[in-house]
C-alpha cells in the first residue's frame, strides 16, 4: 500500500520571531495584538478555540468554541449549562484554552479558574444573537441523546409557535462561562522545530514573563 504517511506531513515555520523583549506587560494587550493580526490575515474562525475540561472523575475532553468576550477579567464563551461542558466546569471549575492560527504559525495557550458571568452579560449576549440562535437554546437540551433530526425540528417549531414570533427571553439554562487566566502562553513557530514560548504567570497579582524551551 502506498500514499502519504503522517510522518511525511512535514512543515517548517519560519514566517516570524517571538522575543520576551518585545511583548506587552500584559498578555491580554498582547493576545488582543496577536487577534487583531489573526483577523487582518483573514484566518479562517481566528476566534475559534479548543475548550478543555474535566469533571470530577478527572477524565478529560474538548471541543473546539468561539470566544465571544474579551477584557481584563479573562475570555468568556457561552453554552447551554446542561450541556457536557456546563456539568464538568460546575463540578471541576478550571479550564484550558487553545487557539490555533495555522496561518500565521501561531499558537495561544490559556489555563486558569472559570466563573459564570453575570446574567446581565448573558442576557445581553443572547439578545445580539440571530433569532434563529436563539430559538435554538430553547429547543436543543445540548449533549442529551435525542431520538433524531426531526424531534429537534419539531422542538424548533415547537419553540417558535411559543414565543409566537416575538422575542424569545434568556433560556435559564444558558449563559456564560469566563477563564480568569492563570496562565498564558504565546507560540511562534519557528525553523528546526526551535520554536519561539513565551510564557506569562500571574504571582501575586503581577505578571511573570518568561521564555520556555521549545
Amino acid at each position: 500500500m502506498t500514499g502519504t504517511t503522517i510522518a511525511d506531513l512535514r512543515r517548517e515555520y519560519a514566517r516570524a520571531s517571538l522575543d520576551e523583549r518585545g511583548v506587552a506587560a500584559d498578555p491580554i494587550v498582547q493576545f488582543r495584538r496577536w487577534l487583531d493580526e489573526a483577523v487582518a490575515a483573514a484566518v479562517l474562525e481566528p476566534t475559534g478555540m479548543t475548550l478543555a475540561t474535566a469533571g470530577a472523575d478527572g477524565a478529560p475532553s474538548a471541543r473546539v468554541v468561539l470566544l465571544k468576550g474579551l477584557d481584563e477579567r479573562g475570555f468568556a464563551f457561552y453554552t447551554d449549562y446542561r450541556s457536557r461542558k456546563g456539568q464538568e466546569l460546575t463540578e471541576n471549575p478550571r479550564a484550558g484554552l487553545c487557539f490555533w492560527w495555522s496561518e500565521l504559525e501561531r499558537q495561544v495557550r490559556v489555563t486558569g479558574a472559570v466563573e459564570r458571568v453575570s446574567r446581565e452579560e448573558s442576557e445581553a449576549y443572547y439578545a445580539s444573537r440571530p433569532l434563529g440562535s436563539r430559538l435554538g437554546a430553547w429547543a436543543s437540551h445540548q449533549s442529551h441523546v435525542i431520538p433524531g433530526r426531526e424531534w429537534l425540528e419539531a422542538q424548533l417549531a415547537q419553540a417558535e409557535s411559543r414565543f409566537g414570533g416575538g422575542e424569545p427571553p434568556l433560556p435559564p439554562h444558558w449563559g456564560g462561562f469566563r477563564v480568569r487566566p492563570e496562565r498564558i502562553e504565546f507560540w511562534q513557530g519557528r525553523p528546526s522545530r526551535l520554536h519561539d514560548r513565551i510564557r506569562y504567570t500571574m504571582e501575586g497579582g503581577v505578571w511573570k514573563v518568561e521564555r520556555l524551551a521549545p
